[in-house]
């Protein structure tokens, strides 16, 4: 099994459909990295893999808060998700100050867009994911740099 799986998304729709489905893989205490430019696609692929675990309600982009957190119900255990956009965080000592760190543990999710921009304050990708606007859809590249992540990727091609 490869642990870099590269696909063609022909629209939203495959965007949120590969939300959806990648998502049901996540074992607690991961963290996913997105990247890609402004408009490629990561926040809509944490919507398709929010809606895709149960959660009802809107998906937003945490651009100004930094983060949302949300919970969904997974095999009868509620588990925390946080969706983190970084692009405009400035100032580490916000990150103590709000408790951020303590998203990060065995028992949450973690998804991060624009990770580069906390630097060494968070803790390795288990994966990464690469979005990139490809005409009228995207290429998506998923890559798992631990066991955790490599397991959740090993889960994604099985399904």
């Amino acid at each position: 099994m490869t642990h870099d799986i590269t696909l063609k998304l022909a629209d939203e729709q495959a965007t949120l459909k590969l939300g959806a489905d990648f998502a049901r893989t996540l074992e607690v205490g991961v963290n996913v990295y997105l990247h890609g430019d402004l408009g490629a696609g990561k926040t809509t692929l944490v919507r398709g893999g929010l809606h895709g675990l149960g959660f009802i309600g809107k998906v937003k982009s945490p651009t100004y808060t930094l983060v949302e957190p949300y919970q969904v119900l997974r095999n009868k255990t509620i588990v925390n998700l946080y969706h983190f956009d970084l692009y405009r965080f400035m100032d580490d000592e916000e990150w103590d100050a709000a408790g951020f760190r303590d998203y990060f543990n065995p028992h949450s999710v973690c998804l991060i867009e624009w990770p580069d921009k906390a630097g060494s304050l968070i803790p390795q990708a288990d994966i990464d994911v690469y979005l990139e606007l490809n005409g009228e859809g995207r290429i998506a590249r998923l890559v798992g740099n631990t066991r955790a992540g490599k397991a959740c990727l090993e889960r994604y091609q099985e399904s």
